[in-house]
């Protein structure tokens, strides 16, 4: 294969080190774009941003999302907790609103609202015939998708407009939504004569599991019960014939998928299915969704909670015993979320109310007991060398800050969901982008696949997380006084 060659990171994100790159290829490649200059045997590699070239030996995922700040603490504080990341200090409501903003205004200077063409990149002017090519300009990101991750953005935004009265965030979430309903007509002709589209919106033609309706057809519904458009509605039946109707469920009710084993469930469905089925309870007023949403947090509790540990499992399949089980940190964030979106709108005399309230009690003990020391929590929520990461992080802020903001948890929470915004805010840029966010993850059997997964700054699965994080964040602060005794902080109810 040749000799290895010396490289020297001058700019990486982790600082200075020295890799061996085995392929002389790759080298010539890079010399030839300039990146490289032989220098005395030694090549030295100048990055301005990010580390291009792949080494023996890449640093683990998460751990290249920037430098760590000083640690800081209260001022008032006469021996504060300092250590280099940490930030344990009260946010104001103002620098929470400040990174909201950062997070908005990425996803509205980064969504095209383009049809293209997607074998030439140009613009699809005449929908009056559909061709197969045409498709969403996507080249970004998953912006103007119809995806479960792109629902959680478009309900975070709708929930920050609530919590602060800024308008442009919820009028991100209707351009969004116009822009679909607008092209589903032409994506319609385009699947009748060509088939259902990987970019032509085939998750809405052809829905075949939870992920492709449940998260933003919840967030449909939010957006009907602001602007009562009939296209929207029309969605919410799609939405409804599929999980009410179509969808796998095992003997008890409990909302299931056939992969990768044929009976398995994905701790991950929680969140594809709760939150719209409690909104669409609320919607109508119908008990039978209050009763569904119940049914899958009894059913998945069942196989998938450890009750010792108080942590979710990713996964369970039937038919299969001692299951090695793996503690995922975003997928436990997807059923505490769900829980808390559920409980903001169950009624209060709904026979199962209190069996979830308890449930999400322990599930919140669980996840509180294994925070990380600087706020942040763990890819592998009981294996402290996996690595940080930023969606999980996002989802227990929002969670607990809910669960003590509605009187579900007591106020010691409150400074877990403190810190926990304190370390998430830490990773987002300031273009709006988020650092150390876990790409999509199937349900694996080792934990190799969950230590080295990457993180990727357009993994879109932590930014609605945060935005609600956030925006619960805000209701708290102004719903406590914090007190500082004895260098840490205790959350008291504002009098009334």
């Amino acid at each position: 294969m040749g000799a290895n060659w010396s490289v020297e990171a001058k700019k990486g994100l982790d600082g200075p080190q020295k890799v061996a790159i085995p392929f002389p290829a790759m080298l010539l490649r890079a010399r030839a774009q300039g990146l490289v200059s032989p220098a005395a045997g030694v090549l030295t590699l100048w990055l301005s941003s990010l580390v291009v070239i792949s080494a023996q030996a890449p640093p683990a995922p998460g751990q290249g999302a920037g430098a760590q700040r000083p640690g800081r603490s209260d001022p008032a504080f006469s021996a504060p907790s300092i250590a280099p990341g940490v930030d344990y200090t009260v946010p104001t409501e103002a620098e929470v609103k400040a990174i909201l903003d950062r997070i908005r205004d990425h996803f509205v200077r980064s969504t095209p609202y383009r049809i293209i063409d997607t074998a030439t990149g140009q613009a699809v002017t005449n929908l009056a015939t559909p061709i197969k090519t045409a498709g969403i300009d996507n080249r970004a990101g998953e912006f103007n998708d119809w995806t479960y991750s792109m629902g959680v953005v478009l309900a975070g935004m709708l929930l920050v407009t609530d919590v602060t009265g800024d308008p442009s965030f919820e009028a991100y979430t209707f351009k969004n939504f116009d822009f679909i309903f607008d092209h589903l007509d032409y994506f319609r002709r385009q699947a009748k004569e060509f088939g259902p589209q990987p970019l032509g919106y085939q998750r809405m033609m052809d829905m075949r599991e939870l992920d492709h309706c449940g998260a933003i057809g919840a967030a449909l519904v939010r957006t009907y019960a602001r602007r009562k458009d009939a296209r929207y509605r029309e969605g919410i039946a799609l939405v409804d014939q599929h999980i009410m109707t179509r969808q796998m469920r095992l003997a008890d009710g409990t909302l299931a998928r056939p992969r990768p084993w044929p009976v398995a469930l994905w701790i991950d469905d929680a969140y594809m299915s709760i939150p719209y089925l409690a909104q669409m309870g609320q919607f109508t007023a119908e008990r039978r969704y209050f009763d569904d949403a119940a049914r899958q947090v009894v059913g998945m509790s069942a196989r998938l909670f450890d009750r010792q540990r108080l942590l979710y499992d990713h996964s369970w399949f039937e038919n299969t015993t001692h299951d090695v089980r793996f503690f995922w940190g975003r997928g436990a964030g997807w059923m505490l979320m769900a829980m808390a979106e559920l409980l903001t709108v169950m009624p209060a005399d709904h026979p199962d109310r209190d069996r979830v309230l308890e449930q999400f009690r322990q599930a919140a003990q669980g996840v509180a007991a294994v925070q990380g020391s600087a706020g942040m929590w763990h890819q592998l929520l009981d294996r402290t060398d996996s690595y940080l990461e930023s969606s999980a992080t996002a989802m227990f802020t929002f969670a607990i800050a809910r669960g003590v903001n509605r009187g579900w948890l007591a106020s010691t929470y409150a400074p877990v969901a403190q810190t926990g915004w304190r370390a998430l805010e830490q990773r987002v840029r300031p273009d709006g982008q988020i650092e150390g966010i876990c790409v999509g993850t199937t349900a694996a059997q080792d934990a190799v696949y969950y230590y080295n997964r990457p993180t990727e700054l357009r993994a879109m699965q932590g930014y609605g997380p945060a935005l609600m994080a956030g925006a619960e964040v805000i209701t708290m602060l102004r719903s406590f006084d914090v007190r500082r005794t004895n260098n840490t902080f205790y959350y008291d109810p504002k009098k009334k």
